[in-house]
């Protein structure tokens, strides 16, 4: 099965063990198409890493508008195209994109099976030229993927009708991403209590819904706040936590945390993921969920977006935005040691059965089989 896969988020080396993965599976020639570097607003330019790039040819394209998720493209694309040959064509960006666009026309070109991915959660109806290049696309892709349930629906409201798979964009690594041999003692040892410690990793924004934790740790007294990342609302977190009285009970780490999640995770007895939907936005996955489960970490979700879906019955969910009940899962966490320990095997569980990279990439490898079929 010869497979060309076009792809900005690739240049993570992280990620490219989804590729790794899928190009080892049988009867699979994988090519994957990256620029050689992509700029993410709010994080700035993201350059190619090789990480993971054995069994499979890598070819680093030139990209025009880079920075610019629905107009950005490549120009010798079509060529790829050409020399390839592909019979699945993979192309990782939303359906009313330029790059979808003109990638898709290429495949068509040369007879390849093609399928996009969408994570756009919000209802939006597209303006010319991009509500072209949706329906463009909608015509000729044997496939459509989506990262969540809200994503899925308003692609078939948008009028898609054909094969529709929800499923993530990338995994983690289960043996990265593993529970601590030294599991931390949260105040059951009589001798030597420790602190209960929740955390939070991410940016630092407001919709992330971040000043939550800091209300329900006023009403906490119990607990201690660990903030791990960066971003515009620093200021006003460590400003509410001084008029709270708080801040002795608040750690906001540096925003050097990418450097070693599965560590710091690990050093979490519960990890809260407090997001609010706006106008413009609600969690379209919520990574970070996925990655504390995976070491063995109980997990605490609003209910924006996909949040719900993610963690399942492997974890607690309370309204977004409702600081009290917010406060309750948190006491309810730190008050049952059997909770913690039910929930930290759930979340391990549930994350080998759905959201390791190579249980993802055997996924894919199922639904371009049926696109060829």
């Amino acid at each position: 099965m010869r497979i060309l896969m076009l792809s900005k988020a690739l240049v993570v080396g992280a990620y490219q063990q989804k590729a790794a993965e899928l190009a080892a599976l049988p009867g699979v020639a994988l090519t994957l198409a990256v620029p050689p570097s992509w700029r993410e607003r709010g994080v700035g330019v993201l350059e190619l890493e090789r990480r993971f790039t054995h069994g499979y040819r890598l070819a680093v394209l030139p990209i025009r508008f880079n920075g610019h998720h629905h107009l950005h493209y490549y120009p010798t694309f079509a060529q790829l195209v050409a020399d390839v040959r592909p019979q699945i064509l993979h192309i990782d960006e939303e359906s009313f994109n330029l790059a979808t666009f003109l990638a898709l026309r290429a495949g068509v070109r040369y007879g390849a099976r093609c399928c996009f991915y969408n994570y756009a959660n919000i209802e939006r109806r597209y303006p010319p030229p991009f509500a072209t290049f949706e329906r463009y696309a909608f015509r000729h892709a044997a496939h459509a993927l989506a990262a969540n349930q809200e994503a899925a629906a308003i692609l078939q409201r948008h009028g898609y009708r054909g094969p529709l798979s929800v499923l993530p964009q990338f995994g983690v690594d289960p043996q990265i991403f593993a529970p601590s041999d030294v599991r931390r003692t949260n105040g059951e040892s009589s001798t030597t209590p420790s602190p209960f410690v929740v955390g939070y990793v991410g940016r630092l924004v407001a919709q992330k819904g971040v000043l939550d934790l800091v209300e329900a740790l006023a009403l906490l007294p119990q607990i201690q706040l660990r903030l791990i990342g960066d971003g515009v609302q620093r200021s006003a977190i460590s400003a509410r936590a001084r008029q709270l009285g708080v801040s002795a009970r608040l750690e906001l780490g540096a925003g050097g945390w990418t450097n070693d999640v599965p560590s710091a995770l690990r050093q979490l007895d519960a990890l809260v993921l407090p997001s609010h939907t706006t106008r413009s936005w609600k969690e379209q996955f919520g990574r970070v969920l996925v990655e504390a489960m995976s070491c063995g970490v109980p997990v605490i979700g609003s209910s924006s977006g996909e949040i719900p879906h993610v963690i399942g019955d492997a974890g607690l969910v309370y309204p977004e935005g409702d600081v009290p009940a917010l406060a309750a899962a948190l006491r309810r966490l730190a008050d049952d040691p059997a909770l913690r320990a039910d929930l930290s095997r759930r979340g391990r569980a549930r994350v080998l059965e759905r959201y390791t990279q190579a249980g993802l990439a055997r996924q894919y490898y199922e639904i371009y089989r049926s696109m060829l079929d």
